[in-house]
């Protein structure tokens, strides 16, 4: 499989609808390129523009969904559109991730478990998720999560319950944190013999400045491709028979007594 990450930049002078132009047209690029596209936590307003997230939030059909679909079935890839500030019924916010098949169909969402803020900002404004999602792609089972979900193991272990083979971390990390970042993601691969490819922002907002380096890791712990602070397009070719071999070689999951 080739995956692309778009470490999409996030500027607070930039509007909403030229980023979704911007993020539509880099993964248009990614056409014969990439088997599978991620993007970032929140990159149409930013993980941390608290003040902006009820003006911003759209219903899953919303302009976002519709242009990351459109983006998606034009060039004929898997997408994991990072996620947007969901509205849903009763005007209920939540931190809700998009993934598109090549067709453009949307297939799967996952709504943020873990809500970062310490009673304040995410934590106050958005409603947690309560559910662990996996999705199926040809060849491989995604396990989905975002951002501050990577500082709890417990959930993977019930996304490689599900099946999960390669976790998609979609993020806004901020910068003062990033060697945590990069531990996490590492350990998060090692401890389930699994792909990780975490997806970062670039840029600033909120008045957070964001940590970038986006990070692809493979079963064994091993960084294949990290990314630098500026926005940027990371890509790797990820070898998924490698997972199954990792736990054969290696079958520590077997020892599981909790």
């Amino acid at each position: 499989m080739r995956a692309s990450l778009i470490q999409i930049g996030v500027d607070p002078d930039e509007s909403v609808e030229r980023r979704r132009e911007r993020a539509a047209g880099l993964v248009r690029e990614q056409e014969g390129r990439a088997d599978l596209v991620v993007l970032p936590e929140l990159w149409p307003v930013g993980a941390f523009a608290y003040e902006s997230f009820a003006a911003e939030a759209e219903a899953l059909d919303g302009p976002t969904a519709e242009a990351m679909s459109a983006a998606a079935r034009d060039a004929r890839l898997w997408l994991h559109a990072g996620s947007v500030v969901e509205r849903a019924e009763g005007g209920v916010l939540y931190n809700t991730s998009l993934v598109f098949a090549p067709d453009g169909a949307l297939v799967r969402t996952y709504r943020k478990i873990h809500r970062f803020g310490f009673d304040q900002g995410e934590a106050v404004m958005m409603a947690p998720g309560e559910e662990a999602v996996t999705v199926s792609l040809p060849g491989v089972t995604l396990g989905l999560a975002t951002c501050y979900d990577l500082r709890f193991p417990e959930l993977f272990r019930l996304l490689v319950d599900g099946g999960a083979q390669l976790l998609v971390i979609p993020a806004g990390w901020p910068a003062r944190r990033r060697e945590h970042w990069t531990l996490l993601a590492r350990a998060r691969a090692v401890e389930n013999q699994a792909y990780v490819l975490a997806c970062g922002t670039a840029g600033t907002h909120g008045g957070v400045p964001q940590a970038g380096h986006s990070i692809v890791v493979d079963p064994w712990g091993e960084v294949l491709a990290e990314a630098g602070a500026e926005e940027e397009v990371l890509s790797v070719e990820l070898d998924l028979a490698r997972v199954a071999k990792t736990r054969e070689e290696f079958p520590a999951l077997k020892d599981r007594r909790l």
